[in-house]
C-alpha cells in the first residue's frame, strides 16, 4: 500500500503530459478560414504542402498554424492622382479580393499576413495613377468612368495575382474634381443637352412641315386628276341623274327643264 503513491505519481504525470500534448495538438479551423503549418523543427512553412481547411485537425505539438481569412475581404482605397493635363483627382474605390488559396504557403513565405498593405495597395494605386493619367478630367467625370474601373482592374490582376493575390473586382464608387473644373463641366454638359433638344425640335417641325407639305400636295394632285376628268359632257350626265332622282321625291317642287347654266335644269320648291 505504501508504494501504491510511489506508482500513480508518474502515471499521473503522464496523463497529464498526454493532455497537454494533446490539446496543443488539436486544431481548429473556421469556416472561410484556412491555417498553414509552421514546422518549428524543420523548414518553416512548406510551401508545396496543402493548407488546412475548415474543421478539426492534428499537428505535431511543436509546430503552429498561421490563420488566414479565405473569403473575399473588401478594401476601401481613396487615392490623390493627376488626369492627363495633370489636374488633381481624387478617386474612392473599393477593392474585393482574397488570398490565393492553393499557394497560401507561398503568399506566407514572401508576404507574409500584411499582403493587403504589402502587395495590394501599393498595386491599386500604382494602376490608378497609371490609367487615371490617360484621360481628362472630363472623362473621368462622366462617359468613361466604367472603362476606367475595369482598366484600374485589368492593371492591378498583373501586379498581384503573380504574387498570389486574386482580385475579384475594384469599384470606384466617386470622383471627386476640383470644383471650378467640375462646374465648368456641369455647365458645358448643360449647353449640350440644351443643344440636343433645340436639334430635336427642328428636326420635329421639319418632318411635320414635310408631313403637311406632302398632304397639300396629295390633295392638289387629287383635285387635279379629278377637274381634268370632268367634262361638260360629263357634268351633265351627272345633273340629269340628280333631276331624275328629285323629280321621283314625294317633295312638291316645279322642274324647270334646260333654264340653267349649260342647260341644266333648274328646281324650284313650292316655299
Amino acid at each position: 500500500m505504501e508504494k501504491l503513491p510511489k506508482i500513480a505519481l508518474p502515471v499521473l504525470f503522464g496523463i497529464v503530459v498526454v493532455l497537454i500534448l494533446l490539446f496543443k495538438s488539436a486544431v481548429t479551423i473556421d469556416s472561410g478560414h484556412a491555417g498553414v503549418v509552421h514546422e518549428t523543427l524543420g523548414q518553416g512553412v512548406d510551401p508545396n504542402e496543402p493548407p488546412l481547411g475548415p474543421g478539426f485537425h492534428i499537428i505535431a505539438p511543436w509546430n503552429r498554424v498561421i490563420d488566414y481569412e479565405t473569403r473575399q475581404q473588401e478594401m476601401p482605397e481613396k487615392m490623390s492622382v493627376l488626369s492627363s493635363n495633370g489636374l488633381d483627382i481624387k478617386l474612392d474605390a473599393s477593392v474585393l479580393y482574397e488570398p490565393d488559396f492553393n499557394n497560401l504557403g507561398r503568399l506566407h513565405n514572401e508576404k507574409g499576413q500584411e499582403y493587403m498593405s504589402r502587395v495590394l495597395q501599393p498595386a491599386i494605386r500604382s494602376a490608378a495613377r497609371s490609367v487615371v493619367g490617360r484621360y481628362t478630367p472630363e472623362q473621368l467625370y462622366s462617359s468613361k468612368r466604367d472603362a476606367i474601373q475595369d482598366e484600374i482592374l485589368e492593371e492591378t490582376k498583373k501586379i498581384v495575382e503573380p504574387q498570389f493575390i486574386q482580385i475579384n473586382d475594384i469599384l470606384i464608387r466617386d470622383v471627386t474634381l476640383p470644383p471650378t473644373i467640375k462646374q465648368a463641366i456641369e455647365r458645358k454638359l448643360k449647353q449640350e443637352q440644351e443643344s440636343l433638344e433645340y436639334e430635336f425640335r427642328l428636326v420635329t417641325a421639319e418632318k411635320e412641315a414635310q408631313k403637311v407639305r406632302i398632304e397639300a400636295q396629295g390633295k392638289a394632285d387629287a383635285n387635279k386628276i379629278l377637274s381634268a376628268s370632268l367634262t361638260d359632257k360629263i357634268l351633265q350626265d351627272k345633273g340629269i341623274d340628280a333631276t331624275i332622282k328629285l323629280s321621283e321625291s314625294p317633295n312638291s317642287k316645279v322642274i324647270v327643264i334646260g333654264s340653267g347654266d349649260s342647260g341644266m335644269p333648274i328646281i324650284l320648291g313650292n316655299q
